[in-house]
């Protein structure tokens, strides 16, 4: 599935109180962690994410103390032990056998050594596959039919979404709505240390803002390309006058890449209303169907952003053209 059905299916989960424990599977880098951190966001929900790699069987166990010459298990306070939330254990198949048979307890009886999960606690966890050249173990089969599985793959049009709403910079949005394959391209026969993955190219988002070469994030060929499709800015036409609604004598690209760029930097740098209709006007008059389109699902991201939903429903009641473009995208503003 998609990020987005994703997440999606894990707020019917949340939504429906279904207290079954979940393992999502995926790539490394396409935002398994985040997307769960949302879907306890969105629900009001506390989110405590442990990295079962990271720790021995006593640290989620806890530790023995004598007491009335009793071993009692003292547990860790990094798990909950009051309010509702996701008790989220990443990384389980990233730890050894002895870690897993302790997660197995946790996952199967919610309890471990003294302690209990709270009952408004759900359980999820998450790793990565053998083919993505992780240095996994093998799930028990004992472990593994606990769990309800769900697996996970990079999407572009889920990671465009992501992109507009977190303020990613428009020319790696731009470079990627023309190169989507680079979105996620991990090449299993070679060793590289970096390679393109929707988080790196947040963290490359960051860098380029900062006038630093994105290659340590995404590796060297990918960079490259991004480098040439930056070529591309130095000749689109002036979007300003555009965004006025003076752009009646400024052509649209001929070149798919210029495209992409032109109709990303308008959906990017829309501040209001008045702006969106300007570029959908233009556009209608000097683009095919297709690309007006590309602009109406960006625009509907970006005024949902800005909370002007409601006031881009209003012009498109008011404006026959713009309901004419805009009838099959009706359902998202209801």
């Amino acid at each position: 599935m998609t990020p987005s059905e994703l997440k999606a299916y894990l707020n019917q989960i949340i939504q429906n109180r279904l207290y079954l424990s979940i393992m999502i599977w995926g790539a490394p880098g396409i935002g398994k962690s985040s997307i769960v951190q949302q879907v306890a966001n969105d629900n009001q929900l506390e989110f405590i994410d442990i990295r079962l790699s990271q720790l021995a069987p006593t640290d989620l166990r806890g530790l023995p103390v004598a007491e009335a010459g009793i071993s009692k298990w003292f547990p860790p306070e990094f798990l909950p032990h009051h309010g509702q939330g996701i008790l989220f254990l990443d990384e389980l198949n990233m730890s050894p056998p002895a870690m897993q048979g302790v997660a197995q307890q946790l996952i199967l009886d919610r309890r471990v050594g003294s302690y209990t999960v709270p009952p408004n606690w759900f359980i999820w966890a998450a790793g990565n596959r053998k083919e993505d050249r992780a240095a996994v173990f093998d799930m028990p089969s004992p472990l593994a039919n606990r769990f309800l599985h769900l697996e996970v793959s990079a999407d572009f049009d889920s990671f465009k979404a992501y992109a507009l709403a977190a303020n990613l910079h428009e020319e790696i949005i731009a470079f990627l709505s023309f190169r989507t394959s680079l979105l996620h391209a991990q090449d299993s026969n070679t060793q590289q240390v970096a390679f393109p993955t929707p988080r790196t190219w947040e963290m490359a988002s960051k860098l380029h803002t900062a006038g630093l070469d994105i290659s340590p994030a995404v590796g060297k060929g990918a960079a490259a390309e991004f480098r040439t499709f930056l070529e591309l800015y130095e000749n689109l036409p002036n979007l300003t006058p555009i965004l006025a609604g003076e752009g009646e004598n400024i052509p649209f690209p001929k070149e798919p890449s210029a495209r992409y760029a032109t109709t990303i930097g308008l959906s990017v740098r829309i501040e209001n209303i008045t702006q969106a209709q300007n570029v959908f006007l233009w556009l209608s008059k000097v683009a095919s169907p297709e690309w007006v389109q590309l602009f109406a699902t960006d625009l509907f991201q970006v005024m949902r952003k800005k909370g002007q939903l409601g006031q881009l429903a209003n012009l498109l009641k008011q404006n026959s053209d713009l309901q004419k473009f805009f009838q099959e995208f009706q359902e998202l503003i209801a």
